[in-house]
């Protein structure tokens, strides 16, 4: 581990962060989509995070998805809907979405912080240096 390996780790911490947040969103956004009988469900996407090697942090290590099966929904008003009034939904609840959106919000920020203050840390250590 070196001196300035803080800004690095934080900024895999970050990217972590971002792409959990574009999942969240994506799954926000397509939580009333409405597909046919016919079709597959909008699938919730969940990001697996990977600790790194040692000191290096957490790397995305894929995406996950949700079911295709989704949840059906009596809805015979629909222009999509089958003979017998059904839709397909997409099986995501928005309370644990927004709970989730929160969290990765406030990991962003802390990872954020982290480089803040490592890179103040480490301009100090420069000054200290030149006197």
């Amino acid at each position: 581990m070196t001196t300035f390996d803080a800004i690095g780790i934080a900024s895999t911490g970050l990217t972590v962060h971002r792409k959990w947040l574009d999942a969240v969103s994506d799954n926000i956004a397509n939580a009333n989509t409405v597909r046919s009988m016919d079709d597959s469900a909008f699938q919730a996407r969940y990001v697996e995070v990977q600790e790194g090697a040692g000191t290096s942090g957490a790397y995305v290590k894929g995406a996950a998805f949700g079911s295709a099966a989704g949840r059906v929904t009596y809805d015979p008003d629909n222009p999509l809907a089958n003979a017998e009034g059904y839709v397909r939904m997409p099986d995501i609840d928005l309370g644990t979405q927004m709970a989730d959106l929160i969290m990765a919000q406030r990991g962003y920020q802390a990872n954020a912080a982290v480089v803040d203050r490592a890179k103040t840390a480490y301009e100090a250590a420069l000054q200290i240096g030149k006197n």
